[in-house]
């Protein structure tokens, strides 16, 4: 071996260089997204690529560690929050808002009011449909994927009956608020999601440990003493409440949290939640940060990020069905 490669071989040999490398790699992304092409107003430009940018963290942490925490509970990488139909709900509540409320009526319920009510929903229906999962039929995949697929045609189809029933006005405004896109939040939501995403994450970093155990099963985390129930409750909890201020925040993302947590686990190297924790977070700001440097300023193709990432994330995940039926 050329000692040049053994070099480099050495240089990320275990997981914490690897996060290092990462986290420059992230700080890297951070830098060149609010440094290129500064010129004109530079304090207005650097405030809007700065809720941009702080958008972009919330989801990467969100999305990242709801897919994680999901995938550790059901003992599967395929798995993720969105595949349960929690995007098209997204749709079907923004729709029933436009249909019911009409969008004078959404004035009145005020920005944060609007993220509050679609953030409130997304957790209930969640919190139902995982704990009814858990509790009554256990984790099987093809039954998790038939009522994924069930509950987002049902939704998608109730969508479609109402957006057929709105005025062209109404559903123009329902378009702009139904595709994701990372410079829709204001500022007092993106306040309202930090210290959300702040306490989730001392709560998720405290049980690193035990999340090490739940991974390798139930039977295996009650005979160590791991009182999985409450575990789980716990996290499906936390995962529901991390989708829904990532759904809020920017809209769908269907395979988003699929895409990174999947390449943390290649990259990282460990099983261990002390690394894979940080790791995805990492991960999913190298891919929305600098994939939206390399879109945008390189390739000047402003607002193509979040197609880009669904096809990837779409991508893998039939890699995954086709590779496991092939099992």
């Amino acid at each position: 071996m050329r000692p040049a490669r053994r070099a480099r071989r050495l240089c990320f040999a275990t997981p914490a260089r690897r996060l290092m490398g990462l986290s420059a790699l992230a700080l890297l992304s951070i830098v060149l997204f609010m440094t290129i092409n500064l010129g004109g107003n530079i304090g207005y430009i650097l405030m809007h690529r700065g809720l941009i940018l702080a958008t972009m963290l919330l989801v990467a942490f969100a999305s990242g560690i709801a897919t994680l925490l999901f995938q550790t509970v059901t003992n599967n990488r395929i798995l993720t929050p969105s595949v349960m139909g929690l995007e098209t709900l997204f749709v079907l509540i923004q729709t029933m808002l436009i249909f019911f409320i009409d969008a004078n009526g959404l004035k009145m319920l005020g920005t944060v009011g609007q993220f509050i009510c679609e953030a409130a929903l997304l957790v209930l229906f969640s919190t139902f449909l995982y704990r009814w999962l858990l509790g009554r039929i256990g984790i099987n995949l093809h039954m998790v994927l038939l009522v994924g697929l069930v509950c987002g045609t049902l939704f998608r189809s109730i969508s479609g009956l109402l957006q057929r029933l709105l005025e062209p006005g109404e559903f123009a405004i329902l378009q702009s608020r139904i595709f994701a896109t990372f410079t829709r939040a204001a500022p007092e939501i993106i306040v309202i999601s930090a210290v959300a995403v702040l306490a989730v994450a001392l709560l998720v970093w405290r049980m690193r440990h035990s999340l090490d155990v739940l991974a390798l099963g139930r039977d295996m985390s009650i005979g160590l003493g791991v009182p999985w129930r409450r575990h789980v409750t716990l996290i499906l909890l936390l995962v529901s409440l991390l989708v829904a201020l990532s759904t809020a925040l920017v809209g769908p993302l269907t395979f988003f949290g699929l895409l990174v947590a999947n390449l943390s686990y290649q990259l990282i190297g460990s099983h261990r939640h002390h690394y894979l924790l940080p790791g995805v977070v990492l991960i999913g700001i190298i891919t929305l940060v600098g994939g939206q440097v390399i879109l945008e300023r390189v390739l000047h193709m402003a607002g193509s990020l979040s197609v880009v990432i669904e096809f990837a994330g779409g991508a893998l995940f039939l890699w995954f069905l086709i590779k496991k039926a092939a099992v």
